[in-house]
């Protein structure tokens, strides 16, 4: 492990759990302090739907992934995600005295997508990632907060990213310490409800095809399936345990890893 040490830990925040008590924001701020090299992607989809049923649009999630994005939607979406989530994240880390700066996807193509299914709309796939503007970010001492909308390489126009599989993506291409995904369930259970406490990835790669591995957990694996090609160590973490971030890098908590 010791060729990762000065590898960045990417860490990817749910947006089921942001804002409802969790101690992810604390958490970040003491891992900067004790000089780790952290990238935050964020989801925000709860904050996201929210919005559209104020403003009377429908949402339909499948496998944990939006069904559709229709360009009424990608517009709230963008202005979610990029904006109100994304700045809140900043706001809270730097108000704790941590250093953090928001980019999405967009930003130097950091995230190039394509269309995923024409019949889901504007909901895109990650094709690349370019990482030089977060290693610009690291390298100036800032956590960069990424918002997971992508850069669209078909049409030139913003598409929905999902943020587990742009955090998988983002861990590989940066080679990352690990990947910690802080999600809103205890990990990955087997067909009994119990706790897998460590898979490998073909293990990984059967409760999926078994349907044992279901709804929003199928990106979150497969994430961290992404990451794997140069990722020693991939984790998912219940972020709304006290300190989950924490433990989970000292190797105290709980969760599911796929290494």
């Amino acid at each position: 492990m010791a060729k990762f040490l000065n590898k960045p830990i990417v860490i990817k925040i749910g947006g089921s759990t942001f804002g409802s008590g969790d101690t992810a924001i604390e958490d970040l701020v003491t891992l900067q302090k004790e000089g780790r090299s952290l990238v935050v992607v964020h989801g925000g989809a709860n904050v996201v739907t929210e919005w559209l049923s104020r403003l009377g649009i429908a949402t339909k999630i499948v496998d944990g992934l939006r069904a559709t994005t229709d360009l009424q939607t990608l517009q709230v979406v963008v202005a979610v995600l990029c904006g109100t989530v994304n700045k809140k994240i900043v706001a809270d880390i730097q108000s704790r005295g941590g250093q953090a700066m928001g980019l999405s996807g967009i930003d130097g193509r950091l995230i190039e997508a394509k269309v995923k299914n024409e019949h889901r709309g504007y909901m895109g796939e990650v094709v690349k990632i370019n990482p030089e503007p977060v290693e610009t970010l690291l390298k100036e001492g800032y956590i960069p907060v990424v918002a997971p909308s992508g850069f669209g390489v078909e049409e030139a126009m913003p598409l929905n990213v999902n943020a587990d599989p742009a955090a998988g993506a983002l861990a590989a291409a940066l080679g990352a310490e690990r990947l910690i995904l802080l999600t809103d369930v205890v990990g990955v259970m087997d067909g009994a409800g119990e706790l897998w406490h460590r898979l490998s990835p073909a293990e990984a790669r059967s409760l999926i095809a078994s349907g044992v591995v279901a709804g929003g957990m199928i990106p979150k694996v497969e994430a961290c399936l992404t990451a794997l090609a140069t990722v020693p160590v991939t984790q998912i973490v219940d972020g709304r345990r006290p300190h989950a971030l924490v433990e989970a890098i000292a190797g105290k908590g709980s969760g599911t890893i796929i290494a």
